[in-house]
């Protein structure tokens, strides 16, 4: 039977309830203990290490079997995304962190506008850097957040939740279902479940018991960070903001990312270092204006409209006949 709580959402039981109305989760994988670290407070520096590499070893397997699962996925939020879509990351915790992580990543690497990748964690921004895990027990509190966004049929949301039962990402997916019934749901989880009604797509990532037992910014934070990393990377990949293997869309908005973007130019065009910048400085920063500038031959004006017609792609501007 599920605990009742107060309004609110603060994660406290009523008064009038037993403790023993709190869910038991002693059958969630990430909540199992790992019998290959029951002596983990005896061992030495060195043995703890090895344990821990030695179990991370865990995490490639899981990746590989969860590839069809993560295929799927991107390919539905694909065209939506193409179409001008949003993807948005939802969770609580660690793997609410993990997702605006990866939404916050995704503007510098990709220069993609804040608003087309979104994380949302419980307890808002202030989750990031303080713990307000009682957050996660409001199967109601994204609401507010998920209304905000005024959802369409072209979003897609993924709820992240280790071990799949966060009452306010199972929430979130069905009020996003109930403001936008055609849009797409995802839940990533690393513990076998069946699969939510509100959910589209399960991505499964089965990492196993943790060294630390229940604690998943482990293993399963792992394995979460480099699912997200897959399906942002393809995903911008698939829309234009890469070439070759080239991040071609990056913002230089530092030291780092302009001398980052003057290799690319480097290497796309020939040009010396001095040129290259002196080049990215006449695009205003833009490192697809500068290419197709070069290549092409003509101002900046007329590159950001090849590129226009383009739809963006870098490899369609330069061979535009």
């Amino acid at each position: 039977m599920t605990a009742k709580y107060k309004d609110g959402g603060a994660g406290a039981l009523r008064r009038s309830e037993p403790k023993s109305m709190l869910p038991d989760r002693s059958g969630i994988l990430t909540e199992q203990r790992n019998p290959r670290s029951m002596n983990l407070h005896q061992l030495s520096v060195a043995e703890s290490v090895r344990l821990i590499c030695r179990e991370d070893i865990a995490i490639i397997d899981a990746m590989a079997k969860a590839q069809p699962v993560l295929t799927a996925f991107i390919e539905a939020v694909e065209p939506r995304f193409a179409r001008g879509g949003r993807l948005i990351y939802i969770g609580a915790g660690t793997s609410g962190r993990l997702g605006v992580l990866d939404a916050s990543e995704c503007p510098p690497t990709f220069r993609v506008p804040p608003h087309r990748v979104v994380g949302i964690i419980a307890g808002g921004d202030g989750a990031l850097r303080r713990s307000s895990e009682g957050m996660e027990d409001d199967p109601e509190g994204a609401r507010p957040e998920l209304e905000k966004l005024s959802l369409t049929v072209d979003d897609s949301l993924l709820g992240i939740a280790s071990g799949g039962t966060t009452p306010y990402v199972l929430g979130a997916l069905r009020i996003a279902k109930e403001l936008s019934p055609a849009m797409l749901t995802g839940l990533l989880v690393c513990s076998p479940l069946p699969q939510p009604p509100h959910a589209d797509h399960m991505i499964l990532i089965e990492t196993g018991p943790e060294v630390l037992t229940g604690s998943t910014r482990m293993k399963a934070g792992t394995a979460t960070k480099m699912a997200l990393n897959i399906i942002s990377t393809v995903l911008m990949v698939r829309t234009g903001c890469v070439y070759q293997n080239l991040m071609v869309d990056l913002k230089a908005s530092n030291a780092k990312l302009r001398d980052r973007a003057a290799r690319i130019i480097g290497t796309l065009t020939g040009l010396s270092r001095a040129d290259s910048l002196a080049l990215l400085d006449e695009a205003e920063g833009d490192l697809k204006a500068a290419i197709v500038m070069h290549r092409r031959k003509v101002n900046r004006a007329a590159a950001l409209e090849t590129l226009r017609r383009s739809g963006g792609w870098l490899d369609r501007a330069l061979h535009e006949n």
